[in-house]
């Protein structure tokens, strides 16, 4: 896939869905403990020091910090997302950042950096990825490794986020049910879906929505911009139950360290 024009900023600048609080409160009943914390909380077993960029709304943070007493910074630019993980218990031993990881500097380094939930899909042009990357490199100790998920554009996971399909009921403490769905527009020139989020409290009919960009950069650009920031990737994982990487896997997922 050759390099595209197109957006120069990433899609959480603007978005509604993280950085309003009525929308993020949603997130964590949406989404639950994932497989991709669970293989990143294994991974930070033995790490002195752990970065979580795009924490969200910090449930691997606090849970690296808690069950391992690791030094956890978690970095995040939307403040809804940080306020909901501060809230919470033991997020007192986890140091929070508002901050953007395209330009990111924190002055030290860190044994391990994950970045899960496809946050780096929110990067929607390949200089804001080749800014990411470079985050990664300025931040990884010597011996440190780094983690990321990106879906595999092959398999056109967007098809299925249309209101038939993702359609699901969520149990809210406050509103009861609710229930929730996606639409999706797919921009095939520079492979960006634009998806809307809607939750509808089912008592009342309160609505609440949102729209959301996220990128399918290919392998190719992956591996690109990967190199030129002075990393390099001892695995190939396809899926986050640590599969090999394959034509028709679900993610893109590279283990690596500085080169």
């Amino acid at each position: 896939m050759c390099c595209r024009h197109g957006p120069t900023d990433s899609a959480m600048d603007e978005d509604r869905l993280y950085r309003d609080a009525a929308l993020a409160r949603f997130y964590d009943l949406d989404n639950g403990w994932t497989d991709d914390r669970s293989f990143c909380l294994n991974m930070a077993r033995g790490c002195a020091s752990v970065l979580d960029l795009g924490c969200g709304t910090g449930e691997l943070a606090i849970r690296i910090a808690g069950d391992y007493h690791t030094a956890v910074t978690a970095v995040d630019p939307a403040l809804a997302m940080l306020n909901l993980a501060r809230s919470k218990r033991g997020a007192g031993r986890v140091t929070w950042v508002e901050a953007d990881a395209r330009d990111l500097d924190l002055g030290r380094s860190f044994d391990l950096i994950v970045m899960t939930g496809h946050a780096f899909q929110s990067l929607l042009s390949e200089r804001d990825r080749a800014a990411c990357l470079t985050a990664f490199a300025r931040h990884l100790a010597p011996e440190g490794r780094f983690i990321f998920d990106s879906r595999n554009p092959a398999r056109c996971e967007w098809r299925e986020w249309r209101p038939a399909l993702s359609r699901r009921e969520i149990a809210d403490p406050e509103f009861g049910s609710v229930a929730a769905w996606n639409d999706v527009a797919w921009d095939s020139a520079n492979y960006i879906a634009t998806y809307e989020t809607v939750y509808l409290v089912t008592s009342d009919g309160h609505e609440f929505r949102a729209s959301s960009q996220i990128a399918f950069p290919s392998l190719k650009e992956l591996k690109r911009l990967i190199a030129a920031a002075g990393l390099t990737v001892d695995t190939w994982f396809g899926d986050w139950t640590g599969a090999p990487l394959a034509a028709d896997s679900a993610e893109f997922i590279p283990l690596g360290r500085r080169a």
